[in-house]
C-alpha cells in the first residue's frame, strides 16, 4: 500500500506540493470567526486549506505563528518555508478525519523506538547514546509505567506488551487533531515516540530532544565532517520539528 494511502499526514501533505505562486495579498491578520477559534486573514478575508476547508485554528498562539509565516513571505509564496501552515493544513485535512489511524501510526514507533537501540562500539558513541537515551527510557518507566527492552545492536528486539500498551495509552490521551498532528511530526522526524511524548509533556525541551535524536549523526560529523546538503536538510527538518513542538506546547 502506498505510504500516502496508509498515513493520514502524508495524504494531506500530498495536496500541498504545488509549485510556489505569486504573493496575492498585502495585509495579514488574525480574526475570531463566529463559532470559535481563530482564523488567518489575508487582506481581511478568511482562508481555506488545500482541501477547501476553513483554516480555523484552536488558539491564538498557533494562529499568530501561522500569520507570521504568511507575513514573512516575499514576492512568491514558498510552502516549504511555512512549516506551521503545512502542519495546520495536515491537521484539518488529514488528522481530523483519521484520529485513530494517526494514533496507531505514532504508537507503532514505540515498537522499535530509536532510544532502545544502542551501539556497542566505538565506546565514545556508546557513551553518547547512553547519555542521551538513558534518561528517556528512565522517564518512560517512571512516568508512563513502560519499561522498554534495550538492544546493543540493530537487531530488532520485541518489546514487552505492557510497555507498548502504556505508550499507546499515552498517545491516546491526545484527542485534538492539532496536538496529535504535532506529536506525529515529532515522532516521525526523530524515530522516537518516547522523545516526542517527553517534549509534549514538557519533560524535555525541543532542542534537547532534537540533539538526542541526532547523536549518531553528530558523532559521524565530529569524525568525518559535515555535508552541506545534509546540513540543509537537517535544518529544514528542525524547522518542522520546532513548529510541531509549538503546536503541542499550546495544549490545543
Amino acid at each position: 500500500m502506498p505510504d500516502e494511502a496508509r498515513d493520514p499526514m502524508r495524504a494531506a501533505q500530498a495536496n500541498m506540493r504545488a509549485a510556489p505562486i505569486k504573493r496575492f495579498f498585502k495585509q495579514v491578520g488574525v480574526g475570531e470567526p463566529e463559532g470559535g477559534g481563530f482564523a488567518l486573514l489575508l487582506d481581511g478575508k478568511r482562508t481555506r486549506t488545500p482541501g477547501k476547508r476553513p483554516l480555523v485554528l484552536p488558539t491564538r498562539v498557533v494562529a499568530e505563528l501561522i500569520a507570521s509565516e504568511w507575513a514573512g513571505q516575499g514576492e512568491t509564496i514558498e510552502p516549504a518555508a511555512m512549516p506551521a501552515t503545512r502542519l495546520a493544513n495536515s491537521a484539518i485535512d488529514g488528522v481530523a478525519d483519521a484520529i485513530e489511524e494517526t494514533r496507531a501510526e505514532i504508537a507503532r514507533y514505540a515498537g522499535a523506538d530509536l532510544v532502545c537501540y544502542r551501539a556497542s562500539a566505538p565506546v565514545a558513541l556508546a557513551q553518547s547514546q547512553a547519555a542521551a537515551f538513558d534518561p528517556v527510557a528512565a522517564w518512560a518507566e517512571a512516568t508512563l509505567g513502560a519499561r522498554f527492552a534495550l538492544s546493543a545492536s540493530l537487531t530488532h528486539v520485541a518489546q514487552p506488551q505492557a510497555a507498548l500498551d502504556a505508550a499507546r495509552a499515552a498517545v491516546d490521551a491526545f484527542a485534538d487533531p492539532f496536538a496529535l498532528a504535532g506529536l506525529h511530526v515529532m515522532t516521525s522526524l526523530t524515530g522516537s515516540a518516547l522523545l516526542a511524548l517527553m517534549v509534549a509533556r514538557g519533560a524535555l525541551a525541543p532542542e534537547a530532544a532534537w540533539r538526542s535524536a541526532h547523536v549518531d549523526e553528530d558523532f559521524q560529523i565530529a569524525n568525518w565532517g559535515a555535508d552541506e546538503e545534509a546540513r540543509a536538510r537537517r535544518e529544514a527538518r528542525w524547522r518542522d520539528f520546532e513548529a510541531a513542538s509549538r503546536f503541542v506546547a499550546a495544549r490545543v
